[in-house]
């Protein structure tokens, strides 16, 4: 009967919609955002993290944790407004106060971490797969930080280095960019703020990040840069042991390490006057080797050709 189908519709309808309600709530709540680039702890100690996962730091920061950082996109905390200092407890900035990230707070120089060159323009990739309007606010430890102690409010710059407003969601990440002090050297950490204006959550993250030495500092700094500190470099390429872009997965972050000077060619290592050729490491059988070799040729069998000639006419 009409009246019955349509009784039946109502209540499949009742029953589904429940279910679609939770799927369309819960949805976003999954998908927000962290650097990737210059790596920060709670990336790099992920599931998605690579190498670097494996790294002794974010092995103890997940032992210390009681649980892997799988929701490494999800640091935040609601209705801070501005008043981080307030909110966040010193010693606890990279977890946010929040429980399931405490293993992020350790005190360790040896964070999985990226190469950066004082007083250069910084290009940060915070992945993020919802786009959100807010303001990235990026701060360094101040000259002197010592990476082994807690990280407090104190250690940052009162003000940040950085702040933009409202970028644009570009592949998956937020580019920020900035110029980085010129006073820094050795370990530091980059540890950064976005607040949503459309939401009222604030996000959290620590980058741990390695300035060049200057001649009057050394060891500490030099020692935390090591390959087996977990440095990464700023393409997402491992340094040396543990390994972390830009195109909206996450990744990593170019390489800002002084340039090496290139190797002497086999040419320009050769004494003065040693006319003995050098043969081409990109030779393919095209260019001028090649019309060479079949002049060459072709005399050959001209002179060849020529000398049968001359031995017939005097037999004759």
């Amino acid at each position: 009967m009409p009246w019955m189908k349509s009784h039946r519709t109502a209540l499949a309808a009742a029953a589904v919609t429940p279910l679609l309600l939770t799927v369309w709530t819960a949805g976003p709540a999954r998908a927000h955002g962290a650097p990737t680039d210059p790596v920060s702890r709670v990336f790099a100690c992920s599931p998605d993290g690579g190498g670097a996962s494996r790294s002794a730091a974010c092995e103890a920061a997940v032992a210390s944790n009681g649980a892997p950082f799988t929701a490494w996109d999800n640091l935040r905390i609601a209705n801070v407004n501005g008043r981080d200092r307030q909110v966040v407890p010193d010693g606890e900035l990279c977890s946010g106060g929040l429980p399931a990230y405490r293993g992020l707070d350790l005190a360790r120089a040896d964070w999985p971490s990226t190469r950066l060159t004082p007083g250069a323009n910084l290009t940060m990739r915070y992945v993020s797969t919802i786009p959100h309007t807010g303001t990235f606010r990026l701060y360094l430890t101040k000259p002197g930080y010592d990476p082994t102690k807690p990280l407090t409010w104190s250690d940052l710059t009162e003000r940040p280095f950085a702040e933009v407003k409202d970028p644009a969601l570009t592949d998956g990440a937020y580019r920020i960019r900035a110029k980085l002090p010129s006073d820094r050297a050795g370990r530091h950490v980059l540890y950064t703020i976005w607040q949503n204006s459309s939401t009222p959550d604030t996000y959290y993250s620590c980058s741990d990040v390695v300035f060049p030495e200057t001649k009057e500092q050394g060891g500490e700094g030099a020692a935390a840069a090591s390959p087996g500190s977990g440095e990464k470099r700023t393409d997402g390429s491992p340094s040396a042991a543990p390994e972390k872009r830009t195109d909206g997965s996450p990744s990593p972050a170019v390489d800002q390490r002084t340039p090496q000077p290139p190797s002497k060619s086999p040419a320009s290592a050769r004494p003065q006057g040693d006319s003995t050729p050098v043969a081409s490491g990109t030779d393919t059988g095209t260019g001028p080797s090649t019309p060479m070799l079949a002049g060459g040729a072709a005399a050959v069998l001209v002179l060849t050709g020529g000398a049968a000639l001359a031995l017939r006419l005097r037999r004759r």
